[in-house]
């Protein structure tokens, strides 16, 4: 396994900066982010489809099927046909909306922070989990593993979703760095990216990692395929928890015409009054409402992500 150190954080946020070129990434439809704040805020075009973007948290198929109701649902509140696809990670949505491909994007708040400095993207709603706005991140280890503390971790393997993710690699970075005073390159003795919390989780219960770092708590999005996650001898347990972290957001590219995105909001706030479409997004990321959403909020985020400002240019 490759040690990873910055180059892999300078890597995959430069990814996020710079034309992604997959299959799965060149979506249809939308409108170029060439204009300048004034063109956007006079433009009253609209695209001929609304692509909304999603990133896996669990497995994409399964993501991509479920969120054709919610879309054709949104389609029927706005007027005009919308089409939910499943990016590769955190930073292909984030590159897929700047460049106008996808309009709405289900982004969590690390790539929210990315997406609206380098794309003004605009939050316009978060996500309500178990009745709150925020969550902390999990970091997980075998229970048979001996390792009873963060202390412990100090030279073991750690794998994580993405290095876009809020509660997989974002705050638990900033909290080794602020306890340890190491970066989490020399705090750990690999880093392994695994591509989603499921993943993550995974990679720890087979062996192959010492620590998995998720959203709270990940391990029952794995209990069906997994029985064995919540095993007092060989399962995964809870070893500790970051601080706490805004919810995922529903945000919005910058050129749409402000009353349709005030029709985009008002669409997604009615479905907490739709048992159906609360039931889609228990399913795609475990919400179980929808909540107005502030840029303001994220910025905890924003000062998680300066203590890497020194090793990564996001503008780069």
């Amino acid at each position: 396994m490759k040690k990873l150190m910055t180059t892999l954080f300078s890597s995959v946020l430069a990814l996020s900066l710079v034309a992604c070129g997959s299959d799965e990434e060149e979506t249809t439809g939308g409108q170029d982010d060439t204009g300048s704040d004034d063109q956007t805020e006079e433009s009253t075009d609209l695209p001929d489809e609304i692509v909304m973007g999603f990133v896996p948290s669990t497995d994409s198929d399964q993501i991509a099927s479920t969120v054709e109701p919610l879309a054709e649902r949104l389609s029927e509140e706005i007027g005009i046909p919308v089409d939910g696809r499943v990016m590769t990670n955190y930073s292909a949505l984030v590159e897929a909306m700047g460049s106008g491909q996808v309009h709405v994007g289900f982004i969590p708040a690390f790539g929210y922070v990315l997406a609206n400095e380098r794309h003004d993207i605009e939050v316009i709603l978060k996500s309500i989990r178990h009745g709150d706005d925020s969550y902390r991140a999990q970091y997980s280890v075998r229970a048979d593993s001996g390792i009873e503390n963060l202390e412990d971790l100090e030279g073991k393997v750690w794998a994580f979703p993405d290095v876009a993710s809020t509660s997989g690699y974002l705050f638990p970075a900033t909290q080794i760095r602020d306890m340890f005073g190491m970066t989490e390159d020399e705090f750990f003795g690999d880093l392994l990216e695994t591509g989603s919390h499921d993943n993550a989780l995974i990679t720890v219960l087979e062996g192959n990692a010492d620590v998995a770092t998720t959203f709270e708590d990940a391990r029952e999005t794995i209990e069906d395929d997994y029985p064995e996650v919540y095993d007092e001898s060989n399962g995964l347990v809870q070893l500790d928890f970051t601080a706490a972290i805004p919810n995922d957001t529903i945000s919005v590219i910058h050129s749409l015409p402000a009353d349709f995105v005030e029709d985009i909001r008002q669409a997604f706030l009615a479905f907490n009054d739709d048992e159906e479409m609360i039931d889609i997004m228990q399913t795609v990321y475990r919400w179980d409402g929808i909540a107005e959403a502030e840029d303001s909020e994220y910025d905890i985020v924003r000062e998680a992500y300066s203590n890497f400002a020194d090793e990564v240019d996001p503008l780069e």
